[in-house]
């Protein structure tokens, strides 16, 4: 129909100038009759691939859409919803691609119109839908959707499969921000990928993950099924300072020191981590049981309280009512946490570590110096920022 109605227009248009014939050359037709309007069919050519009709098409390196004797006018593809798919027009005209993969599972309609040199369009329409995958994954991420965290807290995203084309998945994984800031991934291992600018975020700052994994080809016939857009809320900037041969943690807000509270930090056979450290749960009250963490049975506490994590391998910043008043900020006797003065059940607010507990939020820094042990592995918890900035993007 398309070619028809452009045959018709053609030929209202030669007959509109007054009736030329026998060969007058009218405005249309050029200069020294060169350039004759055309009437027959388009010399262009559409070609898409995969067929009209295929079915359990790959999700990427397929779709192609070309033109023989012409260049592409338009090409429009669009899945069951009308969502269009955005592509990218070759230098010539002559050839288009998607500039991501597609979704699974998910029939695709392509409409392309290409013109050959004389102006006459040809159209092409085909149908097609891409494959249900077998086997598939998806990426657990932190932080929630919609929350509020502190300065430190990184995007981090953990696979249920080990990817073998980390390329192609962080590709689908676009993490913004306003204000603006330089944003990279970086991999540990095959399966977790952290994201972060250079330097803490800014307070206030506003960030969007959009996960586009539906569809993308993690490892050989392993397909991710996601397509989701989280986003967070940097809150104030919260910084806090462990001293551990002073036995201090001075808090930062904001810029302004706003309280220093007396701690016990490792014992000399159980010293704790230096390092910047990212809070990453919390807990009112939780069990710390040391064989969990390889310190046998040496302890097994049911309710330590106001207990905030800050790596994997089991270092926490908590309360203590187990020792002495005269302990905090005097002696170091713990196996390796950060603990501060409180009471057994967490009832009082008054204590230093419910204060600390209240006054901190998931994503806050703490930073542990002067400790007698080595600095913490960037990925044991969400502590990245213990790599330089040239280290993260190589």
């Amino acid at each position: 129909m398309a070619v028809v109605a452009g045959t018709l227009l053609l030929l209202v248009t030669a007959c509109g100038g007054g009736g030329q014939a026998d060969g007058d050359k009218g405005g249309a037709a050029g200069k020294d009759g060169a350039g004759q309007v055309a009437t027959g069919p388009s010399q262009a050519v559409v070609t898409v691939t995969p067929k009209d009709g295929a079915e359990a098409v790959e999700t990427s390196g397929v779709l192609k859409v070309a033109a023989e004797n012409g260049t592409l006018t338009t090409v429009e593809v669009t899945d069951s919803k009308g969502t269009p798919v955005e592509g990218k027009l070759s230098a010539d005209a002559t050839g288009w691609q998607p500039v991501r993969h597609l979704a699974a599972g998910t029939r695709y309609k392509v409409h392309a119109v290409a013109k050959d040199a004389d102006g006459r369009e040809s159209a092409k329409d085909t149908t097609f839908t891409t494959l249900v995958p077998k086997n598939t994954f998806l990426g657990h991420y932190t932080p929630e959707d919609g929350s509020t965290v502190g300065v430190g807290m990184p995007v981090s995203i953990n696979f249920t499969r080990g990817i073998t084309n980390p390329e192609a998945v962080e590709k689908a994984i676009k993490v913004t921000a306003v204000p603006a800031v330089p944003i990279e991934g970086h991999w540990f291992g095959n399966d977790r990928l952290d994201f972060r600018p250079e330097k803490y975020w800014a307070a206030g700052t506003k960030v969007t993950v959009r996960l586009d994994l539906d569809g993308v080809e993690g490892r050989p016939g392993v397909y991710g099924k996601q397509a989701k857009t989280v986003t967070f809320t940097v809150g104030r900037s919260q910084v806090s300072t462990v001293d551990a041969s002073e036995k201090t943690m001075k808090v930062v807000r904001d810029g302004k020191l706003i309280k220093t509270i007396p701690i016990t930090a490792g014992a000399p056979s159980t010293t704790t981590y230096n390092g910047q450290m990212v809070i990453s749960e919390k807990y009112k009250v939780t069990r710390m049981n040391g064989a969990t963490v390889g310190f046998g049975g040496e302890y097994d506490i049911k309710d330590v309280p106001h207990a905030m994590r800050l790596s994997s391998s089991g270092t926490f910043v908590h309360g203590n009512y187990w020792a002495s008043a005269g302990t905090f900020g005097s002696a170091n006797v713990s196996h390796g946490c950060v603990g501060l003065r409180d009471v057994r059940g967490a009832y009082d607010g008054s204590m230093p570590a419910a204060w600390f507990y209240d006054n901190s939020l998931i994503g806050d820094v703490v930073v542990v110096k002067n400790s007698k042990d080595k600095q913490i592995q960037p990925d044991n918890g969400l502590n990245g920022w213990n790599m330089s900035w040239a280290e993260w993007t190589k």
